[in-house]
Order: structure tokens, then C-alpha cells, then sequence
């Protein structure tokens, strides 16, 4: 199994940081939010990942790579925990980019020649989960039963008009559309879309598909991103589309304020911090 992070974008809401500092490299504590993913994907079996950046984000890759002066310094001091901490993961990671942000669907055009023939785990790195058992892991045993693509869901959350809500066939299995952002009472169903797919090659074909009809729409150079829900679609028409309901806890860091809860979350996981956090909290 591999896997592709989708991770080419600007990072806008973060300004001024992300300004040089790829939004993906952002820390929860002491880890960059990338290393979660990376970390959710190796649990599930990927090994390799290929990671859609762009030309502001050689940060990425250098993160990734072996830190040799790091390494000299703590092997002479014996620092062992050290050495561990900046050891790069286990599984392989590749890169390539996105040369202009042309949305999602162009992102995983990218990584055609990088997938082959086999299924693969596509993730957003704003999602982030934490749990004994991942989505990655809960899609990627989802695949083994049905040999669908593979959506992963969380079910009721607050606020569920500000998600892509899932509108199933009668069998309760199979997914006949993403409803984006039902109006309040119009929600198809209380499962809604988070940013971890399984898609099988076959999407390929749907997305290239896709593709040459956006650009060959009038006025194509103002046409806007291109997103993968036209080959979702198709896939879903076709009845090879599942879903899969994770029973991790998700971490939403794509803005400053869900980024922050998130830092709180998981912070809270840990007895020193969680003090921390009760007397500033006192405090406030």
C-alpha cells in the first residue's frame, strides 16, 4: 500500500508564518504536524509516501532527511533519546511538486506514475487523529472487505452544515454523493467526509477525464482549481464508493483557531502538560 499527502498548498491563514515555514511543519508541542500523518500512515501498513509540495516548502524534504551535524553531536554526547527523536521515519518518502496550485484533483494527477496499479491512502494533512486504531488503518480494512474506494467519516459532529455530508444508497454501504454544506435540516445523512480517502487506480482514468473537460471549458484560463470530486462522483455513480467511520478522535489544524484547540488536545494527553494547562486555564 502507498500513500500521498497533499500538502502543495499556500497556507494563507497562517500569514505571517507560513510566509517561510511550511504550514505542515507547524508543531502540536514538540512534533510537526506532517509527522502524524506520516506516523498514521506507517501504522496502517504504507510504505512508501509521496508528499505533493510546492516550491516554497524545501523545508518539507530537509525535515524528512537525515541531520548529520545533529547526529555527530549526539553520538558523542551518548544521547540516545536524542538521536532517536531526529531519526527519519521508517517508511520511504518521495516528493514531487505541484508547480501551480490547480487544486486536488490536478494534485493527484501528480501522483499517477508514483501509484501504479495498486490502491492507495490519500491525506490531508490538516486532519489530524489520534487513538489506538487510525483511519488509515480502518480503510485500509475496509478495502480488504469490499475492494472499494474508501471514504473515511465521523459521525454527528457539531456543526454538521460545515462538512460534506454523505448521502448513502438505500443498502446503507455504498455512498451515492457528497452533499457539501447542506442547508440547516437538509443533511442527507449525520456521516460526514474527513480528510483521509483509500481510492482505488481506477480513479485515474476518472480524473483525467475530469481534467480535459476543465480545460477545455470557455474561458478555462479562469476556470479555478480543479478538485477531485468529479472523479469521486463518477466512482460513486458506479456504486464503488464505501465508507468507513473512525472512532479516532480528529484534530482539525487547518485554521489558527482549530490549530490551537489542537495544540490544547493534545497536550491535555500528557499528565505534565495537562497541569500546565489546568493553572493557565485558573488563570484566564
Amino acid at each position: 500500500m502507498k500513500g500521498v499527502i497533499l500538502a502543495a498548498g499556500y497556507g494563507t491563514r497562517f500569514l505571517p508564518a507560513t510566509k517561510t515555514v511550511p504550514k505542515e511543519l507547524l508543531p502540536l508541542l514538540d512534533r510537526p504536524a506532517i509527522a502524524f500523518v506520516v506516523d498514521e500512515l506507517a501504522s496502517a501498513g504504507v510504505d512508501e509516501i509521496l508528499i505533493i509540495s510546492s516550491r516554497r516548502k524545501k523545508a518539507l524534504e530537509d525535515y524528512f532527511d537525515r541531520e548529520i551535524e545533529l547526529e555527530r553531536v549526539f553520538s558523542a554526547e551518548g544521547a540516545e533519546e536524542k538521536l532517536g527523536r531526529i531519526k527519519p521515519p521508517e517508511v520511504r518518502v518521495l516528493f514531487t511538486r505541484q508547480q501551480q496550485m490547480l487544486g486536488t484533483g490536478h494534485a493527484l494527477l501528480q501522483a499517477e506514475p508514483f501509484v501504479g496499479e495498486e490502491p492507495f491512502i490519500v491525506a490531508y494533512p490538516d486532519d489530524l487523529f489520534l487513538g489506538d486504531q487510525l483511519p488509515a488503518e480502518e480503510l485500509t480494512a475496509r478495502y480488504d472487505e469490499t475492494g472499494c474506494t474508501v471514504l473515511a467519516t465521523i459521525h454527528d459532529p457539531p456543526e454538521l452544515e460545515r462538512y460534506g455530508v454523505l448521502r448513502l444508497n438505500p443498502d446503507g454501504v455504498h455512498v451515492q454523493e457528497i452533499v457539501e454544506k447542506p442547508a440547516p435540516g437538509q443533511a442527507p445523512s449525520r456521516e460526514v467526509s474527513v480528510g483521509r480517502y483509500l481510492y482505488t487506480p481506477e480513479v485515474f482514468a476518472f480524473l483525467h477525464q475530469g481534467w480535459e473537460q476543465h480545460i477545455a471549458a470557455p474561458n478555462s484560463a479562469a476556470a479555478g482549481e480543479y478538485y477531485h470530486t468529479y472523479a469521486l462522483q463518477q466512482l460513486m455513480d458506479r456504486d464503488r464508493v464505501v465508507y468507513s467511520r473512525t472512532a479516532a478522535e480528529r484534530l482539525d489544524t487547518g485554521s489558527p483557531a482549530g490549530y490551537l484547540q489542537a495544540i490544547i488536545r493534545y497536550a491535555a494527553r500528557f499528565p505534565e502538560y495537562r497541569t500546565v494547562l489546568k493553572e493557565e486555564l485558573a488563570r484566564l
